[in-house]
């Protein structure tokens, strides 16, 4: 197959050449190559697939079924390679669950799917996280809800098997009767609020568990600029310590919330303005490594109820590409080079993988992005519904 006259573009920048592949290889990339069977992409970029690291099933089910369909929705979105999160039902904590959510994996048509173990049980003890690394999980997940020596034990397997933990800081007791951001849309509504300091408190708590064991650490779904400073300042001093953040704390603020709007119940909660504001410049800084969907689908009869009663999340997955690209990329905010690295390159390094340039011999893991098509978004549990969404995709 050759792919001519489309814009190829990966973290090292965009460049017009023709893209050559067999099985599923890159073979050739230059000018005036010649096939049999060719793919006229005038006017379309050609992109890696994305990598998205915090994905959970539809109602957090653990099943072959969710397993297949979130797959097959993050294809059709653009996102080649997937991570589900641990904190599913069954969580994925011991040896038959993960044998269980293995099976699940079999001939899957759309993007790969990873698992993540969740290194506490429901009452709080360590799983085996030896054992789950050793039979094909390929991070731990961690809540800092964990008491202090709980989280140095998953510190020293972390350290000992050289792996990345997926950290989500939160404080239980700060957690459990908030619904949404302490602040004054919270009180508008007569909401229990969790104030960013319940993530700020433990963003700096593990990182000196990173400093003094020398691990690195992933920070999930971060949603204060005060912890992107913290985190920030933890790499200067040499700590292998990044951050996430997902599309929508950049884009919506808690005044989605408003009308006890339930598709704006997030977890963690959506920002005030001027939080956004500050997440913002930070995106434009450098200073958020990975951008995540914070795909959370959820079923009618939990996301249809009273604000304080329903489900976390909203669903992103089949929209990942055109979102990214109308609302960062076609704005100004990144470039669609920069959006790889935040989405690709820098996602797949912690699953230890090199993913993001588009070179001879690397697996053709590609598509093709149409930007000049649109579409309206039509899907009620997205933060973006009605809303116009440009580029249309084609997987190789």
């Amino acid at each position: 197959m050759l792919i001519k006259n489309a814009i190829v573009c990966d973290i090292e920048g965009e460049r017009e050449v023709d893209v050559q592949i067999q099985n599923n290889i890159i073979t050739n990339i230059g000018h005036n190559l010649q096939d049999t069977d060719v793919i006229d992409a005038k006017g379309s970029y050609l992109l890696p697939q994305l990598v998205d690291t915090n994905v959970r099933l539809q109602d957090s089910i653990l099943n072959a079924k969710n397993i297949k369909k979130i797959s097959d929705e993050a294809l059709r979105g653009g996102i080649g390679h997937i991570v589900l999160n641990a904190d599913s039902n069954p969580a994925i904590d011991n040896e038959i669950v993960l044998e269980f959510a293995q099976n699940g994996l079999r001939d899957l048509k759309g993007a790969k799917v990873d698992l993540m173990l969740n290194s506490l049980k429901e009452d709080m003890t360590l799983s085996n996280i030896a054992i789950l690394l050793k039979k094909g999980v390929i991070a731990p997940y961690m809540s800092t809800i964990a008491k202090n020596d709980i989280v140095i034990k998953i510190a020293e397997y972390v350290q000992m098997y050289k792996v990345t933990i997926f950290c989500k800081a939160e404080d239980n007791s700060l957690i459990n009767s908030g619904v949404m951001l302490d602040g004054d849309v919270s009180s508008q509504l007569g909401l229990a609020g969790i104030p960013d300091l319940s993530e700020v408190l433990h963003v700096s708590r593990m990182i000196e568990i990173a400093r003094h064991f020398k691990i690195k650490i992933l920070f999930k779904a971060i949603a204060s600029p005060r912890s992107i400073y913290l985190i920030n300042k933890a790499k200067k001093d040499g700590l292998d310590v990044s951050c996430e953040v997902s599309i929508h704390h950049l884009l919506k603020s808690d005044k989605e919330c408003e009308n006890f709007n339930t598709t704006a119940k997030l977890d963690p909660p959506l920002a005030s303005q001027g939080d956004v504001k500050e997440l913002i410049i930070a995106l434009k800084n450098s200073q958020i490594d990975c951008l995540t969907l914070l795909h959370q689908p959820s079923s009618p009869v939990n996301k249809e109820v009273a604000f304080y009663d329903a489900a976390y999340g909203c669903e992103a997955l089949c929209d990942a590409l055109p979102l990214y690209y109308t609302k960062l990329v076609k704005t100004g905010l990144l470039s669609m080079s920069k959006l790889l690295k935040l989405t690709v390159q820098n996602p797949a390094k912690h699953l230890n993988l090199d993913k993001g340039k588009i070179q001879v011999r690397m697996r053709a893991d590609l598509l093709l992005f149409d930007t000049q098509k649109s579409y309206v978004l039509e899907n009620v549990q997205s933060l973006y519904n009605k809303e116009t969404l440009d580029g249309k995709i084609f997987i190789i």
